[in-house]
């Protein structure tokens, strides 16, 4: 190693080797550590403004993002550990949401609050150009994906005041159907995209929006890649391969990302990675779809419905091999150069043991160089390959 990277590598001190499964602990070497401080980290799904919004009231009074807040995932002290150059900030909001496009636009209000109240941490970012200026100046680059189409309430005129306001994807569904698109996670009505559905996907790709598969039915992601003129996103989604979580992208359309040019972010979740908790936990949607009929209006009632049916149906956390299993057979089956990351984090309860918050980045960069990956598909990984589609789908609405 020459001079210029172990000062590199002296001035980043690896994580804590994080307890691991019989396969070991992944620990983050020196040269490991001097790589991937070079590297865009970037990630598809971030929920922090929805636990600013729940957790905090959207009051910035109650925490400080500077100082570290162990409650949640992600604090800057730990963006700065785990090397993230890139975030996506998720604008979730339920899909039984009433008013959701009010929402959303509260939610957009939060990130935006975030970086204004730490301009030297945070820029806003639209295009891949922003990100490469912000990325520049040493701050993080922040963009906008909105979880969840029902927030259109089924209106297309929608989509361009969003995409105003700074969104910069927009993921289909959520766990419902909706009248034009079916979800992974409830009933279809459409086989997929309805006439409307394909009108939303032409009208994200003539605005520079990229079109995120992340929730939607493997009917639904086919009928996109059939209607897009840019690449999609799977903003945290995993491998259905590796754990038959009706969330995860199946091979069929895995195989049909290098003509589209799209990328699978991959999720950490526990219960969608780690194959034995995928199927203890295959009953939460139905569990929550009748909390949903039982009490529309009263969101902590569902609340401590879920909690409780999980209290009885604790979650297998699993490790970082796990997410590893995933990211391999995505690179083997798509290509390494349609695979990245969307951790999740502050939107789930479980994570993988050497992955539980943000600061667990360079562990998956030593975990890629251990799997025999080159230094080229680990940069793709990490989140050249994010930025690529990023690029291509402004390129194709200009």
């Amino acid at each position: 190693m020459n001079l210029a990277a172990l000062l590199l590598a002296a001035a980043f001190a690896p994580p804590a080797a994080a307890d691991d499964d019989d396969r070991g602990p992944i620990v983050v070497s020196p040269a490991a550590a001097a790589l991937h401080r070079t590297l865009l980290v970037a990630d598809g799904h971030n929920d922090l403004p929805w636990k600013i919004r729940k957790d905090f009231g959207s009051d910035f009074s109650q925490f400080d993002l500077a100082a570290g807040v162990p409650s949640l995932h992600t604090d800057i002290p730990r963006l700065r550990e785990g090397g993230v150059g890139l975030q996506f900030w998720s604008v979730y909001v339920p899909a039984q949401q009433r008013g959701a496009a009010t929402a959303v636009f509260e939610q957009i209000a939060i990130v935006k609050e975030m970086i204004r109240r730490h301009p030297d941490v945070f820029a806003f970012c639209r295009t891949a150009e922003e990100v490469e200026a912000a990325r520049a100046e040493g701050k993080i680059a922040s963009l906008i994906g909105m979880e969840g189409g029902h927030a259109l309430e089924n209106s297309l005129g929608l989509l361009a005041k969003f995409r105003e306001a700074g969104a910069a994807y927009m993921t289909l569904t959520h766990s419902a159907t909706l009248d034009w698109a079916d979800s992974a996670t409830d009933d279809p009505k459409s086989d997929g995209l309805s006439p409307f559905g394909v009108e939303v996907v032409r009208e994200m790709n003539r605005l520079g929006m990229l079109v995120d598969l992340s929730h939607v039915s493997p009917a639904t992601m086919h009928d996109a890649l059939d209607a897009t003129t840019a690449p999609v996103i799977f903003s945290h989604s995993s491998a259905r391969a590796v754990a038959d979580h009706p969330r995860n992208v199946p091979d069929d359309v895995l195989k049909r990302l290098p003509a589209n040019g799209g990328v699978v972010m991959v999720n950490f979740y526990s219960a969608f990675v780690v194959p034995e908790a995928v199927e203890e936990q295959a009953e939460i949607y139905a569990i929550r779809r009748d909390a949903e009929a039982r009490y529309p209006d009263d969101e902590d009632a569902r609340d401590r419905i879920e909690r409780e049916w999980r209290k009885a149906h604790p979650i297998l956390p699993g490790t970082i091999h796990d997410v590893l299993d995933h990211i391999d057979h995505l690179a083997k089956v798509a290509g390494a150069e349609h695979v990245g990351l969307g951790g999740d984090y502050d939107g789930v309860s479980t994570l993988p043991a050497g992955l539980e918050d943000v600061a667990g980045y360079p562990r998956i960069t030593q975990g890629l160089l251990d799997r025999g990956y080159t230094e080229a598909q680990i940069r793709g990984i990490m989140g050249d390959n994010a930025l690529r589609a990023l690029r291509a789908a402004v390129a194709a609405a200009e």
